[in-house]
């Protein structure tokens, strides 16, 4: 199921993607301009061990301008083991201390097996709390770009594809996270039990790679925290959203950085930008904000140049649908219309990278019990998740084939596998990463030739041994203690 039901953005760009087909045959992967040499399982280990920790995290600002007394948990070795709570089964801390005395992280501290003489968790639990949450942040971006850098099959004429969209996910109100992250209200007058945090990630297009994440409450718009993404992005890209991100204040904020911006508009926003009912066809305009606009602060509120598309699209058995397309990218000779389309076709893969998020590294509810500790598991999954999809890439330029053609689910447990010993081995690492290499890139994902049957969006009930939860759970643990009592 999709992890956004209330709006219908995300079937309309299925059923695009499905339209698009025919015209895109390889929308999912950028034209090569020349062939590119395999890379040798030898290069591509240093790649990745690049993205573990490693010296370049050392220097990160985060970590370089604070001091830290010699514990048995430094930060590096505190930083492998938040992942390593993603990535094994047991997110418990109890499973990454077991793995710190069996020696799994004896490369990074090579006293931390033999001085681990407790059973206690109460060490790692402190490391995990002293470790500054922006380092995490500034890791996710120094991931994102050495993915990005390392196939030039990532970019697009020179920019790199960031697809954008947002989440929540779901937390127990423990201590201060019902004030800083409250629980989405409903019509029952007791509320709700869990608490949300808004979460808004932009992933690489061609990689599915996470780039950056903004988090905050759920009133916080996806808009502020998507405008924050693209004024720290570095370089050069080209952010794709759906309707809810097609607003004037993500094109001022990618102006200011000089990024571009391929968003879709409602039909009531793009009627007037026009100034007059919509007309198939490509429109060059300039988007002049209103007094019901939301801006920036701190940026220019200048008028924008772009174009806007406008096409109809119709597939055989589905009803027409009207697409409206607004980007800066005003040459119509380099960027026609038929490339742009190509383009938004791929903002899908957001949906499905947000799925394995969630899904496959099981995120969807954190068992955090403060909000700093929330953001800091929220971080380390996609930490964790760019291990897969770089070890996917690697996979990927060994044979020559495309990343997201390959299954997320069994990539991720061979290099699950491949971790376990990779911290206990001292001979043969290359050998066996050559073997996950070759184990990883076999894991394709299978061609349908005859289309999925139609399933209808109902779930059939459960017969479960226990009555339904009426009314709050502070009543429900009341009302059993005095039954308690009377017993």
């Amino acid at each position: 199921m999709l992890h956004k039901s209330e709006d219908s953005t995300d079937m309309y760009a299925y059923n695009i993607l499905c339209i698009l087909n025919t015209i895109q045959k390889n929308a999912l992967k950028p034209k090569p301009r020349n062939a590119q040499p395999r890379f040798t399982p030898a290069q591509l280990l240093r790649f990745f061990l690049q993205l573990l920790p490693h010296r370049a995290l050392r220097q990160l600002p985060a970590l370089k301008n604070k001091t830290f007394y010699d514990r048995l948990f430094t930060p590096l070795v505190t930083l492998w083991y938040l992942l390593f709570q993603r990535l094994h089964h047991d997110h418990s801390l109890d499973a990454a201390l077991a793995d710190a005395q069996a020696g799994g992280a004896d490369r990074l501290n090579r006293r931390l097996s033999r001085g681990l003489v407790s059973c206690s968790t109460a060490s790692y639990s402190d490391a995990r709390q002293r470790l500054p949450g922006e380092f995490l942040v500034e890791a996710l971006r120094l991931q994102g770009r050495k993915i990005t850098r390392l196939s030039p099959t990532a970019l697009w004429r020179g920019l790199v594809v960031a697809l954008l969209d947002g989440s929540t996910v779901r937390l127990r109100p423990e201590r201060n996270i019902p004030k800083e992250f409250p629980p989405h209200g409903n019509q029952h007058p007791n509320g709700t039990y869990w608490c949300l945090m808004r979460v808004v990630v932009s992933f690489c297009g061609f990689t599915g790679a996470a780039l950056d994440c903004t988090l905050g409450s759920t009133h916080l718009s996806e808009q502020a925290l998507g405008g924050e993404i693209i004024l720290r992005a570095p370089g050069r890209c080209l952010f794709i959203g759906d309707r809810n991100f097609g607003v004037f204040r993500l094109v001022q904020a990618a102006r200011a950085k000089q990024h571009h911006v391929l968003l879709r508009l409602t039909d009531v926003r793009a009627a007037k930008l026009l100034g007059h009912a919509l007309r198939l066809g490509d429109h060059a305009l300039t988007w002049k904000p209103t007094r019901h606009d939301q801006v920036q602060p701190g940026l220019s509120k200048a008028p924008l140049a772009g174009r806007l598309l406008v096409v109809q699209l119709q597939r055989s058995g589905f009803r027409a649908q009207r697409l409206c397309l607004f980007t800066t990218l005003d040459d119509v000779a380099q960027y026609p219309m038929a490339e742009m389309l190509r383009l938004y076709g791929l903002r899908w893969l957001i949906e499905l990278d947000l799925r394995y998020v969630k899904a496959q590294m099981d995120s969807a509810q954190l068992e955090a019990r403060s909000t700093d500790m929330a953001r800091k598991e929220w971080l380390a999954t996609l930490l964790a998740y760019n291990l897969i999809r770089a070890a996917m890439l690697c996979a990927a330029l060994h044979q020559g084939i495309q990343p997201l053609g390959l299954s997320f689910s069994a990539s991720r447990r061979r290099l699950e596998y491949w971790l376990r010993d990779f911290g206990r081995t001292k001979a043969g690492v290359r050998a066996t990463w050559e073997r996950t290499l070759t184990e990883i890139s076999q894991c394709q994902l299978p061609r349908r030739h005859p289309p999925r049957p139609n399933e209808p969006r109902a779930q059939r009930h459960l017969r479960e041994a226990y009555p339904p939860l009426l009314g709050s759970r502070a009543q429900a643990r009341k009302k059993l203690q005095q039954h308690a009592g009377i017993s």
